[in-house]
């Protein structure tokens, strides 16, 4: 009796012992699913956080491209009108001065700008650059103009410029002295004349009259002309009598008188006898 029970027990023994070993590995199994599940779980959220960072940086990056491209293409009026402009000086230099190389290094300065997508830097030095081609451009064509009109001194005018002159040139032509030479000079009487002329038949004159207002620069070519009319009949002149006795034998005065006549009077008038006396001298008449 003692015997079967203790059969009996040694087998609840064993029974329990199995039970337990399996309970035991049931449990190692579901812990392995559960860390290979955290594991996995872990991996997608780093896959997914890496894959939002890439996202992030992209759109960053993006955005920058995107910015510096408006930056580039805010600069390029401004290069546009600085080509225009230098377009226009090359073709009024067209004949008068060699710009094939300024055309060269403009055509080279558009390609970098063409190409350029990101730096505003570039297409800033661009433009700087044009422009100072278009100014040199302009100073070879107006050394070229100066060189046509070249007096006995050298160029038509230096520090007056060519817009001074023209705007002087105007002036003398206004007066009837469209085939008269002129030429700037600081020469008129040691620097103090403002204008002088010359017995060889041109007019020079000092740069700063070209500020003068139009009724004076007129007067005072008027003035000049009437010098060289004067020169014309210089013997005549100085051997009259009446030419002593009305102006004093002074050609300033009769010069005055002279550009009276022509309908621009200056700050000296002059009487009825002496403007219809000095009338003659515009014809060649001393009387």
């Amino acid at each position: 009796m003692i015997r079967r029970l203790l059969s009996v027990v040694i087998v609840a023994a064993l029974l329990l012992a199995a039970g337990a070993v399996s309970r035991a590995a049931a449990l190692d199994a579901e812990r392995t699913s559960v860390i290979a599940e955290l594991r996995a779980l872990t991996d997608s959220t780093r896959t997914a956080q890496m894959r939002t960072d890439h996202l992030e940086g992209a759109v960053e990056i993006a955005e920058a491209d995107s910015a510096d491209r408006a930056a580039v293409l805010e600069m390029r009026p401004a290069f546009l009108a600085e080509i225009t402009a230098l377009s226009a000086a090359m073709t009024a230099a067209d004949g008068r001065v060699d710009v094939s190389t300024h055309r060269a290094s403009a055509l080279s300065v558009q390609q970098t700008v063409l190409a350029e997508r990101h730096d505003p830097a570039v297409v800033a030095a661009a433009t700087a650059t044009v422009h100072a081609l278009t100014a040199k451009v302009g100073e070879e064509v107006a050394v070229w103009r100066a060189g046509q009109f070249a007096g006995p001194g050298g160029p038509a005018w230096s520090s007056s410029g060519p817009d001074g002159y023209a705007r002087v040139r105007a002036a003398l032509d206004r007066v009837g002295g469209g085939g008269v030479g002129l030429y700037e000079s600081s020469s008129c009487a040691g620097g103090t004349a403002p204008a002088c002329a010359n017995s060889n038949g041109y007019i020079k004159y000092r740069a700063d009259i070209v500020d003068w207002s139009a009724d004076r620069l007129n007067w005072a070519m008027a003035h000049e002309l009437a010098h060289i009319y004067q020169f014309q009949v210089w013997g005549a002149l100085n051997a009259s009598a009446a030419y002593e006795s009305m102006f004093g034998g002074d050609p300033e005065f009769l010069a005055n008188c002279m550009a009276v006549v022509r309908g621009y009077p200056g700050s000296v008038g002059c009487d009825g006898d002496q403007q219809a006396w000095a009338s003659g001298i515009w014809v060649g008449a001393v009387r």
